[in-house]
């Protein structure tokens, strides 16, 4: 802007100069009067300023107390200049600085003879300036900073205009003062109306996640709020997994968003702003690219690749851990200051509060499932009439064993039931409990070597929230489900030695712990024991607690092998065949007399379950109404194990002539057809190739004619 300088009408005597000079600086000071802005007073200064001084610029220098400097607020001139307005000059490296510190004017009559400040002298002469005048701007409160006025003449200045400019330099300081005064209210005014609409958005948001148990729901209800407030581009939501080390990408809000990021996005946490902020339970805040590219991180130079240039990543903070992260990206550099990042991280506490709480509903839900589905399948164990009507046979060695359990059932004695695999020791513990007067109350059963050793301890006694890695929640063991019932332990021997003297304690004093936990728990637990092991040995071994032993062994019941109820072999085997043959909606009638009797010769080392398998492949493989069994697979003896040392060609000659006997029946049921679905190769459960095989062996050919 130009300044057209206005002289002093020559020949008029030095009192009407005086006069006139004074009238100038009054007019001056009213002009200053009228402005609200630094720069227009600056700017009308600079026009009525030639009319008391002579001028060609004018400058006013503010003192930056957050960066201990000088800055060049405002400046004009009525020459050509290249002097930027805005910049900031170190104290001590400006001769605004000097001032601002002493207090006192300084007068430059030649800018090229000025030894000091080197740098500014250098660039005012640069500008044709050669006279400079500086004089403070002070109140009774503070020091403002420096007032100046330069001309290109040299030795223009002298005591008078000094005198004058420092008059008028009080007046400036005072209009300066209010000026930053009101700009420093209009400023706390605008930030505490932005703090007001933040709140009050925060609240709705606040609300408005307080109705939906979804951490996708709670995150949509911040979404919009969220553009009010705070300037960004792209907003997600990640949760945390501690176990895999990993964030999920649960919701995100992102217009546009050309595939670069999906919901349920997985990726490592460590090396991302994300995991940073978990692991510090800080925001992250990083506001240009070449900062961001620092993380070496998937979702890093996806953000990059997208044209994203700050990032700030806030952790969710519940109960004292990180539980996710809320992330808002920009477009811009420096998008994000502190004032955002304060306000973000009481919308990011807001979210984690509801999150957690979902998160605690869901779990909450999953676990209400579970248990009804618990109860459920207990209610089902409950309802399954599993009495003698389920225990098939009449031999001597089995009346026995049922007379036992009619005998100890109605006392709540312990019951060691010990056998073989495959006799059926459940079913006579479910007969135990069903004739006892606990039989209106749960059977809970638990195979302890089907159970981790790690995890036996949990399973029998429960364990608390956050007893070990995974304990997200609290559960119920095996013996508090069994409360006022009977649980029945399968495989009692593989109870490791640690915790033997834990289940001794329950049968004693019927009380325990659980697993991470202090408060006693008192339970009435009727216990049925079971094992194929010989418990007295492993006492002898000390592989067992003998004290546990003794403890089991009140009533024991020893079930008897397969081969030692040969009578009930028929019988049982009837009855797999039907129970298959419905299931699988066949019409199966009989069983062959050779068959039976090879079934009932069997050994039967698997016991009943062996058994009930073979009947089941029988059933799979037969396709007429009459069953066919593998028996090629048997190996089939009709003396104990014990005499097949002492008569080993005996065994085997019976075994060639009942397999050669069961292959010439099928043969010649299915007219000597071997292959095929009805062939004799299917009936009897062997391939083609074996079947021609074992015929060559056993000299049987098709007849001719």
């Amino acid at each position: 802007m130009s300044i057209s300088p206005t002289p002093l009408p020559r020949g008029e005597s030095l009192t009407d100069q005086t006069v006139a000079r004074y009238i100038a600086l009054l007019d001056v000071s009213v002009a200053i009067a009228r402005h609200a802005d630094l720069s227009a007073l600056i700017r009308d200064l600079a026009q009525q300023l030639p009319r008391v001084i002579p001028v060609n610029f004018v400058a006013l220098s503010l003192y930056d107390e957050a960066h201990h400097a000088m800055r060049l607020h405002s400046l004009y001139a009525n020459v050509p200049a290249d002097i930027i307005g805005g910049h900031l000059y170190p104290v001590d490296d400006t001769p605004a600085g000097c001032v601002w510190q002493t207090q006192q004017p300084l007068f430059i009559s030649d800018v090229a003879r000025e030894s000091r400040w080197r740098g500014v002298m250098a660039r005012m002469g640069e500008d044709g300036i050669h006279s400079i005048c500086f004089v403070p701007l002070s109140t009774m409160r503070q020091k403002l900073g420096a007032l100046a006025i330069a001309s290109r003449e040299a030795i223009i200045y002298g005591p008078q205009d000094v005198e004058t400019l420092q008059q008028l330099g009080h007046i400036v300081a005072m209009a300066v003062e209010n000026m930053l005064n009101r700009e420093a209210a209009d400023v706390s005014r605008r930030e505490a109306e932005r703090e007001r609409d933040r709140l009050r958005l925060l609240l709705r948001m606040t609300k408005a996640m307080g109705g939906t148990l979804d951490p996708r729901e709670v995150f949509k209800a911040i979404s919009v709020g969220l553009h009010q407030t705070v300037s960004h581009d792209y907003a997600s939501l990640a949760l945390y997994d501690q176990a895999t080390g990993q964030v999920v990408l649960h919701a995100l809000d992102f217009p546009g968003n050309p595939g670069d990021f999906a919901e349920g996005m997985i990726a490592p946490a460590a090396g991302s702003t994300l995991g940073k902020a978990v692991r510090e339970q800080q925001p992250v805040v990083v506001n240009d690219q070449a900062s961001l590219a620092a993380y070496d991180h998937p979702i890093s130079r996806r953000i990059i690749a997208a044209g994203f240039q700050s990032v700030c990543s806030l952790p969710l903070m519940s109960r004292g851990r990180a539980i996710g992260c809320l992330n808002v990206v920009s477009r811009r550099e420096q998008a994000f200051d502190d004032a955002d990042v304060a306000y973000l991280n009481q919308v990011a506490g807001q979210i984690a509060l509801a999150v957690d709480n979902a998160l605690a509903y869901q779990e909450i839900a999953a676990l209400k499932d579970k248990v009804t589905e618990e109860k459920l399948y207990l209610e089902e164990e409950i309802r399954s009439e599993q009495r003698f009507d389920d225990i098939i046979g009449d031999s001597p060695a089995l009346a026995r064993v049922l007379a036992q359990v009619n005998v100890v059932a109605p006392t709540d004695s312990t019951v060691l039931i010990l056998g073989e695999t495959g006799t059926g020791k459940e079913l006579i513990a479910r007969a135990v409990h069903r004739l006892s007067g606990r039989s209106d109350r749960t059977f809970v059963k638990l195979n302890c070597a089907a159970i981790p050793t790690g995890l036996l301890e949990s399973e029998l006694f429960g364990h608390e929230r956050g007893a070990f890695t995974g304990a997200i929640s609290q559960k119920l063991g095996r013996f508090e489900l069994a409360n006022g019932g009977t649980i029945f332990l399968d495989e009692v021997g593989e109870i490791p030695l640690e915790l033997q003297s834990k289940l001794l304690r329950v049968l004693q004093e019927q009380e325990f712990e659980r697993l991470g936990g202090t408060r006693t728990i008192k339970v009435n637990v009727r216990l049925i024991a079971a094992t194929n092991r010989d418990l007295a040995a492993l006492v002898e071994r000390q592989a067992f607690r003998s004290d546990l032993y003794y403890r089991l062994n009140v009533f024991p019941v020893t079930l008897p092998p397969l081969r030692e109820r040969r009578e009930d072999i028929p019988m049982l085997a009837r009855y797999f065949t039907q129970h298959y043959a419905a299931r699988m909606k066949k019409a199966i009638e009989s069983i062959s007399g050779t068959t039976m009797e090879a079934l009932t010769r069997y050994r039967w080392p698997g016991n009943i379950r062996e058994l009930e398998n073979l009947i089941e492949r029988a059933v799979i493989l037969t396709q007429g109404r009459k069953l066919h069994v593998p028996i090629a697979e048997l190996r089939l003896t009709d003396k104990p194990a014990r005499s097949l040392s002492t008569a080993p060609s005996a065994a085997i000659a019976t075994l060639r002539d009942t397999e050669r006997e069961q292959i010439l029946r099928v043969l010649r049921e299915t007219k000597w057809v071997i292959g095929g679905a009805d062939g004799a190769a299917a009936r009897l459960g062997l391939k083609r190739t074996t079947l021609t095989s074992k015929m060559k062996k056993l000299g049987l050919s098709r007849p001719v004619g």
